[in-house]
């Protein structure tokens, strides 16, 4: 069954509340509050701001005696809570029972409004009984305020070769924050603590690495393969914790990155493919909460379809599991989808490919909406904002297929009337192509070479971009939740990678809907910064540019590369320009010389600043001609 929990609103943004209850310092203290409750035998409940549900969905209340339950509002009179009816809180007075659990965090002032209620000799007990250290408390006098708990997981790997990076900016320090550190736990595949260390993030916008190998070789750990929960104390600006993840090997051949967690677990994710023949994808279902889930809590459907298959196993706390599709979906191939029942119970997924020889590549699923419905809007508004949502991925140089697979991300959403339309780098189309008004159970990928084959036109500058757009066409209905999974293939090694993301609105004044998006302040979102972490032994960065636009923009770009070093500093810079509509490719390698690069030394990363207009990005590793990796980058 789905965790009964709040996660994230689209109005009021992510909840605190179930990440304090599920943080690992507040873990053992809750228990053992669970264990206090059971005892107190009889036990009045009094729920003041609708916490109760949250608490019982993590923490398993079952075996506590439940005498009555009361609340404060009374419209909330008669609800059901831990099942019995609840009474006003002003009848307090009149429970048989011989504690009070008050189920609130901050719970002082609450206890003193009913103190004159309560029984003589009654204990009163609260949620601040599993309050986590103050040390890790950015704002002491809100516990729930959402910059304490400024949260996320991360896959973690290392053994037999295999190794995990993960890397970010102190990019808290950039908006104001002073002595920001990271208190990390480590979780191997069984959920068991095997560290937990705190470090400091450094000077504004230094470099943040938590590197696998480091972190075994200091702590003296075997292989592992499990998560690592990361906290940063002292945030400011975003509680949202951004990062880039690779995956690396002692063999060339293995390489492979991914995108942060996004920090908020959620029903449904979807964007998960099915094998080729040869193929295998794994899903890394790595539960979120100190809660087990149980068996069946876990299902795989197509896209489309109504039947699910359920694993059929319960997932520790904190545990990691490796769901193989095939355990589920024997006769499932791409260009098939899944859509993932995930209950809640854990963030943003990663999912590994094993291609037929060997390699692998790791990519994330993403949130599929609930509360979306179609937008008929979408239909009215294009004199006024042109192409609207636009969804833009490279097209790369050289020696790459470019296969385009639209999902579905929004449970609401049964059509998909879209096309793709293929830019060279100066923004003039050479392709496109419409896909119809796709159905949700149709799963349908186009090759980008074979759009451009059939148009007889190449790539100026050796490369591009495409973008998918709605197309109504031939009907159908949009909601502005438009994803696609993008996958790139070397011809020549066999290596392969793959990336996923959604639509929004670019570089347009016009608003709509929080459209075009901004990372800070009020939409319309025109500028862009961008983090591109560095290669580490022998690997070179590159990174590939998009400037989309919805309506006609400044006709280039006012781009900066600003190479900085580990601590924030900048050490060079180039200044380059992008046709509106248009695309740039560049190696990190090619575009700062040696000198520059021995000055910023190791962690350097290079960050994009452009004061005029909103770029997309992505960003990858190339392993001379053995390996690459490939994912949608992140801001701030």
């Amino acid at each position: 069954m789905a965790l009964n929990i709040q996660t994230f609103s689209n109005t009021s943004g992510g909840a605190a509340l179930f990440k304090a209850l599920g943080h690992p310092e507040a873990t053992e203290p809750g228990a053992a509050l669970v264990a206090r409750l059971e005892a107190a035998g009889a036990l009045a409940v009094y729920d003041p701001l609708g916490q109760l549900g949250t608490f019982a969905a993590l923490f398993d209340l079952s075996r506590a005696t439940i005498a009555d339950t009361f609340v404060q509002d009374i419209e909330r009179i008669g609800e059901d809570l831990l099942g019995r009816p609840a009474r006003p809180v002003s009848e307090l007075g009149s429970t048989g029972a011989k504690a009070v659990f008050v189920a609130a965090f901050d719970a002082e002032r609450l206890i003193d409004q009913i103190r004159h209620l309560l029984p003589a000799g009654l204990e009163v007990l609260s949620l601040d009984a599993m309050r986590i250290p103050d040390a890790l408390l950015t704002n002491r006098r809100a516990y729930l305020a959402p910059i304490n708990f400024a949260t996320n997981f991360a896959f973690f790997r290392e053994g037999d070769g295999h190794h995990t990076r993960l890397v970010t900016a102190n990019y808290w320090g950039g908006y104001g924050a002073k002595d920001a550190g990271l208190w990390a736990t480590l979780y191997d595949g069984e959920g068991r603590r095997l560290a937990t260390w705190e470090e400091p993030l450094g000077a504004a916008n230094a470099t943040v690495v938590v590197d696998s190998a480091e972190v075994a070789k200091r702590f003296g750990l075997g292989a592992f393969t499990g998560q690592l929960f990361v906290h940063v104390v002292g945030a400011a600006g975003h509680e949202v914790v951004k990062y880039a993840l690779d995956t690396y090997g002692d063999d060339p051949a293995v390489l492979s990155c991914t995108h942060d967690a996004n920090a908020w677990p959620s029903d449904q994710y979807a964007g998960l493919p099915a094998p080729r023949p040869g193929e295998k994808v794994v899903l890394w279902v790595q539960n979120s909460h100190p809660r087990p889930i149980q068996a069946k809590g876990i299902g795989l459907n197509l896209m489309g379809g109504k039947e699910i298959a359920w694993l059929d196993r319960a997932i520790p706390a904190y545990a990691t599991y490796a769901l193989d599709t095939a355990e589920l979906w024997p006769d499932a191939h791409w260009p098939a989808q899944f859509e993932v029942q995930a209950g809640k119970h854990f963030v943003r997924p990663r999912y590994e490919v094993t291609g037929a020889d060997g390699r692998l590549r790791m990519a994330h699923a993403n949130v599929e909406r609930v509360d979306l419905k179609p937008d008929p809007k979408l239909k009215e508004i294009g004199n006024l904002m042109g192409k609207g949502y636009i969804l833009p991925a490279p097209v790369l140089p050289g020696r790459y297929r470019t296969s385009v697979l639209p999902t579905p991300m929004a449970t609401g959403q049964e059509t998909l009337p879209i096309a793709a339309i293929v830019y060279d780098s100066k923004g003039t189309e050479l392709a496109r192509h419409g896909f119809g008004c796709l159905k949700r159970s149709d799963s349908v990928a186009i090759e980008i070479g074979d759009l451009l084959d059939r148009s007889g036109r190449s790539l100026n500058g050796g490369y591009g971009h495409v973008e998918l757009v709605y197309d109504f066409a031939q009907g159908g209905d949009a909601d502005g939740w438009l994803h696609a999974i993008f996958r790139y293939e070397d011809e020549e090694s066999g290596h392969a990678a793959e990336t996923s993301f959604g639509a929004h609105m670019f570089n347009t004044v016009l608003t709509y809907k929080g459209e075009p998006q901004s990372y800070a302040g009020r939409p319309p979102g025109l500028s862009t910064r961008l983090f591109l972490r560095l290669g580490r032994d022998g690997t070179d960065a590159f990174c590939h540019l998009v400037y989309p636009a919805s309506t006609p923009w400044h006709a280039g770009s006012d781009t900066r590369l600003i190479l900085t070093d580990r601590e924030g500093r900048e050490m060079a810079h180039r200044d380059i320009a992008i046709a509106c509509g248009g695309s740039y490719h560049f190696r990190v390698s090619e575009t700062f010389d040696a000198a520059e690069m021995k000055a910023a030394g190791p962690d350097a990363y290079v960050l994009i600043r452009d004061l005029t207009c909103r770029l997309f990005g992505y960003h990858g590793l190339r392993n001379g001609d053995e390996s690459f990796s490939l994912d949608h980058m992140f801001g701030f």
